[in-house]
């Protein structure tokens, strides 16, 4: 969490191109719109690695480049969808490579709120909550918000 010395709160929400982080940022700019607080939303990817097992190393340089871009585009879309929905909000983005959980653990530990989607590309249907958002549940560094899109079953 921030510090009574910092200037500002930060609401750090978990965005991956699905409904579930469509509706966690739709709710992340709302309240960040109505408490005139910053929110940060955070994409990130890993290449995949033999199932269960952290990313290692990096692409290449050529790949990762590639990777990246289609990463912002996504990103640019997720935030192209709800912007009718932002007004008011004062959202950036940014783009991360990690396991996922883990970043948003870390990133939760320089911000006032983490908010995430209950379920996201991965898990499997009938899934209460989707792998990366009950790591985030269980170790969030901040107050957290899981959000359940319309679309969620």
């Amino acid at each position: 969490m921030t510090s009574e010395s910092d200037a500002r709160p930060l609401v750090v929400v978990g965005v991956d191109g699905s409904e579930g982080s469509l509706a966690a940022l739709r709710w992340a700019a709302r309240y960040g719109a109505a408490t005139e607080t910053p929110v940060k939303a955070v994409l990130v990817w890993h290449y995949p690695t033999a199932a269960g097992q952290p990313p290692v190393g990096h692409l290449p340089e050529q790949a990762e480049q590639e990777v990246e871009g289609e990463e912002k585009d996504t990103l640019r879309e997720a935030l192209a969808k709800v912007a009718p929905d932002t007004a008011g909000a004062q959202i950036h983005g940014a783009i991360l490579y990690g396991h996922p959980a883990e970043a948003l653990i870390d990133e939760s530990g320089q911000a006032d709120l983490l908010v995430v989607g209950r379920r996201g590309h991965g898990g499997f249907l009938g899934m209460r909550l989707g792998s990366v958002t009950q790591h985030c549940v269980s170790g969030s560094q901040c107050p957290i918000v899981v959000v359940r899109s319309h679309e969620a079953g």
